[in-house]
C-alpha cells in the first residue's frame, strides 16, 4: 500500500506460528518483509533466518526504517538495546502483542515515525494503538517533527529541554517569522504556546522559546531559557555567473552572502537563473549536492521583472537587464502563487562575488517567498468514509485519513471521524454547499506538497467529492501525475440503507439524486421515468431539502404511473449512526413520513416485497410481469 511507502523498507519479525498468522497478511498489505526462524514451517513471502534473532537483527538493522515485532515487549527491549543509537536516527520500533489486540509504539515515536506507524498498523489489524508520548496525550504535534509536513529543516537548540517544557504544560514562546501558520490553527484550546514577542512579565514568563525563521539565530549554551529553531525553506537564490564558474566558488559566494545578511542556508528553497545557464556544470553540481531545485527562466520572462539594480551590460549580453535579481524575484513569485503585479521584494540585492584563487564571478540575490518550498510531491487521497460509523470504514480508508497531513471535508463528516485524527493534522471544514471550494482547497494544498485526504460520506466516487476533485484538476490542466491521486472506496449510502432493511438491491437497480443544483430538473425527470418504466429498484438520494420540497412528490407521481401503489418503500435516515431511523412503508404512503437530505429512499421493483421487518427483492427473473 502506497500509504506505507514513507516508512519503507519495513522488517517484521515473527518467532511463533501464531505471530506469523498475524503478521503475514499485514506484511503483504503494507509491503514489509517478514522474517521467521528457519525452524518454523516456511510460508510464501517469508524469509527464514538462521542463528540467533539478536545476531540477525544486527545484520538488517541499518537496512530498514521500521521494525514490527510480534512477541513480548520485554524480549524486544533486550533484543534491540545494543543497537539503539539516537532517537533522531533510530528506526521506528513497533510491537504487536502476541494476540494481535494491541499495537505499541516502543522507540523513535516522533522522528522515526513509530507513533504514526502504530496508528496505521492498528487500523490494518483492527487493534488498539498504544502511544505514550507526551505530545500525543496533549493532542499537539511533536515539536521535533512540527515542520516535517512543510519541508522545514531542523535547526540547532536544546530540543530535549524544550520538549520537556511542553510536556510539563509550561508556557513556551513561539516566534514565527516565516513559513506556514496552518499548524497554529489546529492546536487544541488547552495548548501552552504563546505566540508573539512580549515583554517578559509575571503574567507571561516563558520557560522555552521556539524560533521559526530564515534568520540565523545564535543560541548561547549558558542561557537559562532553552531555545530551538526550525528553518522554513522560503529563500530563493538568484544566480548569475560567467561560463565555467566552479561549483566551489558558487558555494562560497552563496555562503558568504548568507553570513553577511545573517540568513540560514538551511532556508534555501532553490536556485534560479536564466535558461542559458541550465547546463552550467558548477551550478548544476551545486544543486545536485545540496538537493536543491534549479529553476531557469527565459530572458523574455526575466526582462519583465522590475529590479532595483538593472545593468545595460547584462542586457547586451543575455537580453535582460537582470539575471540574479529578476530570477530570485520571479522564482519567489511563482512559488508564492502571487500575481506579477504583486511581486515580492528582494531580501538581498545582487552581490557580486569574485575570488583570487578561482576563475569566475558569481552574482547572488535573494528573494523571500510567502510560501515555503516543501520539496515533496503532493498526494490526494479521495476517501469514502461509508455511512459514518467507524466500524463501517475500511481499514485502508482509516489508514489514509490518519496518514494524511491535511483532511478536508464537511464539518459533520469531520466530527464522525474524530477518533481517526492525530495531533498535528490540518483540519479544514467547509459548508455542505461549498463542495467545489473544498475540491479547490484540497488541490491547492496537494500542489504545495502536502498529503491531503478529501473525505465523503458513502463512497467518494458516488455523489461524493471524488468527481469534483478530478474535474477541477482537469480544468487546471493536470498532467495526471502531480499531485498523485489514490482513491479509497467506501460503503455507499444505498448499500448501507439496503443492509439495514434486508436485500432490496438483489436485482437490477439504479440511483438517482433529486438535487437540481448541478443537474437540470428536466434531466432528473427523464431518469426517474426511465427507472420507473424499466422496473429498476431505485435508490433516491437528496430527496428533500429545506428549500427544495416538491421534487420527492414529483418522483412519487412518476413511479405511481408505472408501479403498484403498494410497492414496498424503505426510508432510511442516517444509517449506522446514532440517530438512525428506519421506516418501511409503500409508494402511496411514503410522503406521510419525514424525509430530508439525510434520508435514502429505496423504491422496490414489481417483485419486491415486505416480509416481517425486512424488504426482499427476488434474485431471479421468475415472478416478473
Amino acid at each position: 500500500m502506497s500509504i506505507f511507502a514513507s516508512f519503507s523498507p519495513i522488517a517484521a519479525i515473527a518467532t511463533t506460528s501464531p505471530a506469523i498468522s498475524i503478521l503475514q497478511p499485514l506484511c503483504q498489505t503494507i509491503g514489509a518483509t517478514l522474517y521467521i526462524k528457519d525452524s518454523l514451517i516456511p510460508l510464501e513471502n517469508t524469509h527464514a533466518y538462521q542463528g540467533s534473532l539478536k545476531d540477525h537483527l544486527a545484520t538488517i538493522w541499518e537496512q530498514n526504517n521500521a521494525f514490527i515485532f510480534c512477541l513480548a515487549m520485554g524480549a524486544v527491549v533486550r533484543l534491540i538495546a545494543t543497537l539503539l543509537g539516537h532517537k533522531s536516527t533510530d528506526p521506528a520500533i513497533i510491537v504487536v502483542d502476541p494476540s494481535g489486540q494491541f499495537v505499541i509504539s516502543l522507540c523513535s515515536g516522533h522522528e522515526g515515525g513509530a507513533d504514526r506507524l502504530t496508528q496505521l498498523i492498528a487500523h490494518q489489524l483492527n487493534a488498539t494503538p498504544i502511544i505514550t508520548s507526551a505530545s500525543t496525550n496533549l493532542s499537539i504535534p511533536g515539536i521535533d517533527i512540527l515542520g516535517k509536513p512543510f519541508g522545514w529543516v531542523k535547526g540547532p537548540g536544546n530540543w530535549t529541554a524544550v520538549s520537556h517544557a511542553i510536556a510539563c504544560g509550561e508556557t513556551v514562546q513561539v516566534i514565527q517569522e516565516s513559513g506556514s501558520t496552518l499548524w497554529q490553527h489546529n492546536l487544541p484550546e488547552s495548548h501552552s504556546f504563546y505566540f508573539g514577542w512580549p515583554e517578559i512579565s509575571e503574567e507571561i514568563n516563558p520557560k522555552a522559546r521556539i524560533w521559526i525563521s530564515s534568520t540565523l539565530r545564535r543560541f548561547s549554551p549558558d542561557s537559562d531559557l532553552p531555545k530551538i529553531q526550525w528553518y522554513p525553506r522560503v529563500l530563493w537564490v538568484g544566480i548569475g555567473c560567467i561560463r565555467g564558474t566552479s561549483q566551489s566558488l558558487i558555494e562560497k559566494a552563496i555562503k558568504q552572502v548568507y553570513q553577511q545578511y545573517h540568513l540560514a542556508t538551511e532556508s534555501i528553497a532553490g536556485i534560479a537563473t536564466i535558461d542559458i545557464k541550465a547546463d552550467e556544470i558548477g551550478l548544476v553540481k551545486y544543486c545536485e549536492v545540496k538537493e536543491l531545485p534549479l529553476l531557469t527562466f527565459s530572458g523574455d520572462v526575466l526582462k519583465m521583472v522590475e529590479v532595483p539594480n538593472p545593468s545595460d551590460v547584462v542586457k547586451q549580453e543575455v537580453g535582460t537587464p537582470s539575471v540574479a535579481e529578476a530570477a530570485a524575484i520571479y522564482a519567489a513569485t511563482i512559488k508564492s502563487s502571487e500575481s506579477v503585479s504583486s511581486l515580492p521584494s528582494l531580501l538581498v540585492p545582487k552581490q557580486i562575488i569574485k575570488s583570487e584563487e578561482e576563475i569566475g564571478t558569481v552574482t547572488v540575490a535573494i528573494a523571500k517567498s510567502n510560501i515555503e518550498y516543501t520539496g515533496k510531491i503532493g498526494q490526494l487521497y479521495l476517501v469514502g468514509m461509508g455511512p459514518g460509523s467507524l466500524d463501517q470504514i475500511t481499514p485502508a480508508a482509516k489508514t489514509a485519513i490518519t496518514q494524511a497531513d491535511a483532511i478536508i471535508g464537511y464539518s459533520l463528516y469531520l466530527d464522525l471521524i474524530k477518533p481517526l485524527k492525530r495531533p498535528g493534522q490540518i483540519i479544514e471544514a467547509l459548508p455542505i454547499t461549498q463542495e467545489r471550494k473544498r475540491a479547490q482547497r484540497a488541490i491547492e494544498l496537494a500542489q504545495w506538497g502536502l498529503t491531503v485526504a478529501v473525505i465523503s460520506s458513502g463512497d467518494c466516487g458516488i455523489y461524493g467529492m471524488g468527481g469534483l476533485v478530478l474535474e477541477e484538476l482537469q480544468n487546471q490542466g493536470w498532467d495526471g501525475n502531480i499531485p498523485q491521486i489514490e482513491v479509497f472506496p467506501g460503503i455507499t449510502a444505498l448499500q448501507a440503507a439496503a443492509a439495514r432493511v434486508g436485500t432490496p438491491l438483489m436485482h437490477d437497480f439504479c440511483a438517482i439524486s433529486l438535487s437540481d443544483l448541478l443537474t437540470p430538473w428536466t434531466v432528473i425527470e427523464k431518469r426517474l421515468e426511465a427507472a420507473a418504466k424499466g422496473d429498476f429498484v431505485t435508490a433516491i438520494y437528496n430527496p428533500r431539502s429545506q428549500t427544495r420540497t416538491e421534487q420527492i412528490s414529483h418522483a412519487q407521481r412518476i413511479f405511481l404511473a408505472y408501479r403498484n401503489e403498494t410497492t414496498p418503500i424503505a426510508l432510511v435516515r442516517s444509517a449506522y449512526r446514532k440517530d438512525e431511523k428506519i421506516i418501511l412503508t409503500n409508494l402511496t404512503e411514503m410522503l406521510n413520513f419525514t424525509i430530508d437530505m439525510l434520508t435514502i429512499v429505496l423504491i422496490g421493483n414489481s417483485s419486491t416485497r415486505h416480509y416481517e421487518q425486512w424488504m426482499i427483492t427476488p434474485r431471479g427473473y421468475l415472478g416478473f410481469d
